[in-house]
C-alpha cells in the first residue's frame, strides 16, 4: 500500500458552521442535523465514508455542538473523535488545522457535513482516492458539473485543464464546475498556515499558485442543500425513481 490510495482512511467532516442561510430548520438544531428524506445529513456523510473504508473520522462542532455529540454517540463506524470549538468558531481552515493531531499522518478526506450525492457507476470516494496523488497533488478536489447537479443556482467555482489542474473562476466569467465540499488534503498544505480562524480558501488559492490544486469529476448527481429550498429539491430528486 502507498501514501497515495490505500492508506486514505481518516476524514474530517466539518460540522461546526451557524448554518444561516438553512434557518428557520437551523433555530434549535445544528445544520448537519437536519433531515433529508429521513435521515440526517450527517449520517449521510458518515454512512457513506465507512462504505468508503473511512475507519475514523473526526468531526468538528461549535453550534448546538452537545446536540451533535449526543447525535453520535451510538455510531460504531467510523470511529467518531470530536474536534471541540466551542469557544470560539475557526472556519473551514482553522477548523482542519485543529483537528490535525487527531488524524493519521500523511493525507486525508475533508468532508462537508452538507455535500451529498447520487453515486454513478463507481463510488465517487474510491474514485478520488485512486486518482490522489501526492507527488503532484497538496489537494484533490471532487468536482460536480453545475449544468447537472440539483440545487445549484451560482456561476461555478472552478475551471479544470486536461490534466486536472483547478483554477478559480474569474470574476465576471461562468465557470463548469461547482466545488461539492469534499476532497483530500495532504497536511503539507498547512505548515505555513495562521493560527485561529481562517478559509480553506486560503490553502487552495496557495495550491493553485504552485500549480497542485486538481480536481476530479464527480460522477452521479450532486446535491447543494444550502437552504430549505435546496433541501426539498435534494428530497425530491432522491424520491425520483433510479435508473438501473
Amino acid at each position: 500500500m502507498t501514501e497515495n490510495q490505500d492508506r486514505i482512511a481518516t476524514a474530517i467532516v466539518l460540522a461546526a458552521g451557524l448554518g444561516q442561510r438553512m434557518r428557520p430548520l437551523t433555530a434549535d438544531r445544528p445544520k448537519p442535523l437536519v433531515e433529508v428524506a429521513g435521515r440526517t445529513l450527517l449520517d449521510r456523510v458518515l454512512d457513506r465514508l465507512a462504505a468508503s473504508g473511512i475507519e475514523r473520522a473526526v468531526v468538528n462542532v461549535h453550534y448546538w455542538g452537545d446536540q451533535i455529540v449526543a447525535a453520535l454517540g451510538s455510531r460504531a463506524r467510523p470511529a467518531i473523535l470530536i474536534s471541540d470549538e466551542t469557544g470560539e468558531l475557526l472556519d473551514t481552515g482553522g477548523g482542519v488545522r485543529k483537528a490535525l493531531g487527531l488524524l493519521e499522518a500523511g493525507p486525508f478526506f475533508v468532508h462537508n457535513s452538507d455535500s451529498i450525492w447520487m453515486e454513478g457507476v463507481e463510488d465517487n470516494l474510491a474514485r478520488l482516492r485512486r486518482h490522489w496523488d501526492a507527488a503532484r497533488m497538496d489537494c484533490l478536489m471532487l468536482l460536480a458539473m453545475t449544468t447537472t447537479s440539483t440545487g445549484y443556482d451560482g456561476r461555478g467555482d472552478f475551471t479544470m485543464d486536461a490534466a486536472g489542474r483547478v483554477a478559480r473562476r474569474g470574476e465576471h466569467e461562468i465557470a463548469p464546475f461547482a466545488f461539492t465540499g469534499v476532497s483530500i488534503m495532504h497536511p503539507r498544505l498547512l505548515e505555513a498556515a495562521p493560527e485561529g480562524a481562517f478559509s480553506l480558501n486560503r490553502l487552495w488559492d496557495q495550491a493553485i499558485e504552485a500549480g497542485r490544486l486538481h480536481g476530479l469529476r464527480l460522477e452521479g448527481r450532486w446535491m447543494h442543500v444550502g437552504t430549505p429550498l435546496g433541501l426539498a429539491e435534494a428530497e425530491r430528486a432522491l424520491a425520483e425513481p433510479q435508473d438501473g
